[in-house]
């Protein structure tokens, strides 16, 4: 029993660290004053609000002893005294929920800014799902866009809620226990022939019904936690897969996917109704309890006291004071209770946002085994490519391109030349060794990002549009093969969903005739293109890296492409057990360029 005490409170002291390790940086940040002054602002109000509760006990008292006395003259300016009181209440709850609403929407502000600054970073949100791939469940938080969007959200107005409701619920204990304790007097009972008094007999008495209120409430209600979580879990995984539907919709189409997403969709959404009808059944329980004991409360304080007031030892009024100063106090110590399924659902989203709290940590204070440097040509020594499950790829690789080269880079499907770019850019954590490139590199995918929105900013992406004249932008879209799109900059639209594949490779062929640079690293990036539109496009980019003075590295598997490159760099498999165990290695050879 000591030691499942001992575990409980370690968990309870374990959850209050997190809570404070997500909160404490806002009150630290430069908006520290202002959120301070807002906090210290609404203790007040939460102070004042239990200083009116105060006074309408005492009116209660007065009140109904003048219904009883039939004191039309106590009456009537009780009525007067009431308007004040219901006043000073309606203002203070008003002015309470104002500020709090403001201040959770400033801490909500300042925390998504912050979560986004860090998971944007030093491109954490691509090394996190990398994780997930991986299968690093530990250092992958599933679904991240949730919980800086919703969970944020529900932290920062449950952790108000909760930690005023608290506050008010200790500072009404401490106002009205003294009360109750004045109003309760002794209360005698006797047994086998001897009489005994109990001081305070209604402090005892609330004390009592409310420790065995919230130990049964705690004990139904613990599965709320889990299931909580969960929940959230399961809601996000299936909206995620909504999202995936909508954006790759024109495939699902043509491969006739549109059975297999359904039956996707339905056992995703399956989850999110199995987990919910548990957590209904465990809330119906906590809420029949709850309930149960809440409705008891009402009438318990009368029929503790009501044998004394029939036995004349106190008036109405007094009665009433008893009953009212009883609720207070009940309802403070049974905080816990009337709380419970709010707790268990704040519990679960502070546990969702350290776990992704922890990961971003972790990630930003990871050694990086890769070292990358700025070089006026590309560079390796030792350098060393693996895959997530940590299978070897190429091992103690060392090669270069000098200004002026052009390399095509080939092998078999599979064989890591699009992770050996992504350890070019210092993108991928599953490298190491040692990478010298230029500053000014590009490194373009085989499917680039087309972002929603104008033309001209899917265009300059991720330049801002008013870098460039439109002259230059028609310019860009006509070298491309895009010229009926010269008259379209200013129209919004989806444009990942509107273009073709050939259209969004040619559209980021077109950024790069645009800025112009030095170093390009093109992967495959006109495998959605014609033999003419993609030998067109390749001599463009070619003269454009070279008039800069720079190089071009491509990956590409049709052999035309190898016409505008010198040099062919190809991945090679090899035996089980050779040198290094990596499964390939990097041969190098010379292309004879093309006959006239």
């Amino acid at each position: 029993m000591s030691s499942s005490v001992t575990a409980r409170a370690s968990s309870f002291i374990q959850v209050l660290r997190r809570v404070f390790t997500l909160a404490a940086p806002y009150f630290r940040s430069e908006e520290k004053w202002r959120a301070r002054t807002m906090l210290l602002a609404i203790v007040a109000l939460n102070l004042f609000y239990v200083y009116v509760a105060v006074l309408g006990n005492q009116w209660y008292g007065r009140f109904y002893d003048a219904l009883q006395n039939k004191d039309s003259v106590v009456f009537w300016r009780e009525v007067g005294v009431f308007g004040w009181i219901a006043f000073a209440n309606i203002a203070v709850q008003v002015l309470k929920f104002y500020v709090t609403q403001l201040l959770q929407l400033r801490w909500r502000a300042w925390m998504t800014r912050s979560y986004l600054a860090r998971w944007m970073a030093d491109r954490t949100f691509y090394h996190l799902e990398l994780a997930r791939y991986a299968g690093q469940n530990g250092q992958a938080p599933d679904n991240p866009d949730q919980r800086i969007q919703e969970d944020m959200q529900m932290f920062t107005s449950a952790t108000m809620s909760l930690s005023m409701g608290l506050l008010n619920a200790v500072v009404t204990l401490l106002s009205f226990i003294g009360l109750l304790w004045g109003l309760s007097g002794n209360f005698s009972f006797t047994f086998s022939g001897t009489t005994y008094q109990i001081v305070g007999a209604m402090v005892w008495v609330a004390l009592g019904y409310s420790i065995a209120g919230t130990v049964v409430t705690h004990f139904i209600g613990r599965p709320l936690i889990g299931l909580n979580f969960r929940q959230q879990r399961y809601e996000a995984d299936f909206r995620h897969h909504l999202v995936r539907v909508r954006e790759y919709s024109e495939a699902i189409a043509l491969d006739r996917g549109e059975k297999v997403e359904r039956e996707q969709l339905g056992l995703r959404f399956g989850d999110v109704l199995r987990n919910y009808l548990l957590l209904i059944k465990q809330q119906k329980n906590l809420v029949t309890f709850t309930s149960f004991f809440g409705q008891a409360a009402v009438i318990f304080p009368f029929l503790v006291a009501g044998q004394q007031y029939f036995g004349g030892a106190f008036q109405l009024g007094h009665l009433m004071q008893i009953g009212s100063a009883f609720g207070k106090v009940q309802e403070s110590l049974s905080w816990f209770v009337d709380n419970y399924d709010s707790v268990a659902v704040w519990r679960a989203t502070t546990d969702r946002l350290t776990t992704f709290d922890d990961a971003m940590r972790a990630h930003a204070t990871r050694e990086n085994a890769l070292q990358r440097d700025p070089a006026a040509m590309l560079q390796t020594g030792d350098l060393a490519v693996s895959l997530p499950n940590g299978t070897p790829l190429l091992s103690s690789a060392a090669f270069s391109v000098l200004p002026g080269d052009s390399v095509l880079l080939q092998g078999p499907s599979g064989s890591g030349k699009s992770t050996l770019f992504r350890s070019f850019a210092g993108i991928w954590p599953f490298s190491r060794g040692r990478v010298q490139v230029p500053d000014d590199a590009v490194f373009m995918p085989q499917r680039p990002y087309v972002p929603d929105g104008k033309l001209r900013d899917a265009l300059t992406y991720p330049n801002p549009a008013a870098n460039f004249t439109d002259d230059q932008l028609r310019q860009a879209l006509a070298d491309a093969l895009l010229p009926d799109l010269a008259s379209r900059l200013d129209d919004s639209d989806s444009w990942s969903q509107k273009l073709s594949g050939g259209e969004q490779q040619r559209l980021a062929i077109a950024r790069v005739l645009l800025k112009k640079p030095a170093w390009l690293f093109a992967d495959e990036i006109t495998s959605a293109l014609d033999a003419k539109a993609e030998g067109e496009l390749y001599k463009r980019l070619s003269d454009t890296v070279h008039a800069a003075g720079g190089a071009m590295v491509s990956i590409a598997h049709r052999a035309a492409v190898g016409d505008f490159h010198n040099q062919r760099w190809t991945l090679v498999p090899q035996e089980e057990g050779a040198a290094g165990g990596a499964r390939y290695r990097l041969d190098t050879s010379s292309i004879q360029p093309a006959a006239a």
